[in-house]
């Protein structure tokens, strides 16, 4: 016989349940003060008396030197430290600013090679007396390279040693035994992408450029432009305002996006005829209506550079949604044209 799976989530843990749900809140609210206490220390100006710098003051010199760097940020950390320095050099990477990551064991048995000339140093150690991270600070004061430290204490080795030290504050871990590295692997992290959101924001980092850093998955289906998507050329349902009833359906019926621009002697888009159109007025002479005798000449267009994400937002802004849209060169000269079905199969939708 077989032995079915006890029940998920019975009655009878409903206790321990409430108890679990504690204890995360508990981790939440202790992490969420670790931030506050942070956010807070940034905002503080000096102290009299206080050997700290305010964080305020050294987090303003970092984004200075890292936004005129020659070279790259090189981050570096071990354990937790060092994981979630990889993740703020992969965020510094990925908008705008040149990183890498550098494991501090391995640059003391010749990855020191990888720091150049120019680079800066970005060191993660909460307890700033982290023994692998001494070749690679000795490195950095042989060789005149800054070294930014972020670390909760400004009498430990890395603070001492660092030009300019960001002393992040010494809040309790969300561990019951005050041991694991949670709230402050958390302040870390939340410290390293306010470096980087800020440097982004200096340097005017447009969505263009992360979508050249970002080229796959949702992020980049997201950012894709309407040039990326378009059809062009000689698939463009194109028609004269002097183009015949009988030859507008033609052109629409080849081309089948349901609709057809209509464009003027200067090649500008001076109107629009849908299928809708062409419904209201069936009942008239094939021949001798023209195309400028029924088309709205206030169509809704786009650009080649918008986002693709943003021509669907026009599409379904109106009370009725529209399945096609004219995309217009900065003469308003048609360059191309974008079906709804076009969005939906590169997944904007």
């Amino acid at each position: 016989m077989t032995q079915s799976a006890p029940p998920i989530g019975n009655a009878s843990d409903s206790g321990q349940s409430d108890t679990d749900i504690a204890a995360a809140c508990r981790v939440l609210a202790r992490e969420t003060d670790g931030l506050m206490q942070m956010a807070a220390a940034l905002r503080a100006p000096a102290r009299d008396g206080d050997d700290t710098p305010p964080l305020g003051e050294t987090f303003t010199r970092a984004i200075a030197a890292f936004s005129t760097l020659a070279g790259r940020v090189v981050v570096t950390g071990i354990g937790k430290s060092g994981q979630i320095g990889r993740k703020i050099q992969s965020t510094l990477a990925s908008t705008g600013t040149p990183s890498v990551f550098v494991h501090p064991s391995e640059a003391s048995h010749g990855d020191l090679g990888m720091l150049q000339p120019g680079d800066a140093v970005l060191a993660l150690s909460n307890s700033g007396e982290t023994a692998e991270l001494a070749d690679i600070v000795a490195h950095t004061r042989r060789y005149g390279l800054l070294l930014v430290a972020i670390t909760t204490r400004i009498e430990s080795t890395l603070a001492r040693a660092a030009d300019i030290p960001l002393i992040i504050p010494d809040a309790p871990e969300a561990c019951p035994m005050g041991l694991a590295p949670t709230t402050s692997s958390m302040m870390q992290l939340a410290l390293g992408d306010a470096l980087a959101v800020v440097l982004l924001e200096r340097r005017g980092f447009s969505a263009t450029e992360f979508s050249i850093f970002h080229p796959g998955g949702r992020l980049g289906t997201r950012l894709r432009r309407v040039a990326d998507l378009m059809h062009r050329g000689g698939i463009m349902p194109l028609g004269t305002p002097d183009t015949s009833l009988r030859q507008v359906i033609m052109e629409m019926t080849r081309k089948a996006f349901g609709c057809m621009g209509v464009v003027g002697a200067d090649g500008r888009l001076c109107g629009l005829i849908t299928d809708g159109d062409l419904r209201r007025v069936l009942d008239r002479d094939l021949d001798l209506t023209r195309a400028a005798d029924i088309m709205n000449t206030e169509p809704l267009t786009t650009g080649p550079d918008v986002l693709a994400a943003e021509a669907l937002r026009l599409m379904n802004a109106r009370a009725r949604p529209i399945t096609s849209l004219f995309v217009l060169d900065g003469e308003g000269v048609p360059v191309g044209i974008l079906h709804v079905h076009d969005l939906l199969r590169a997944g904007v939708a």
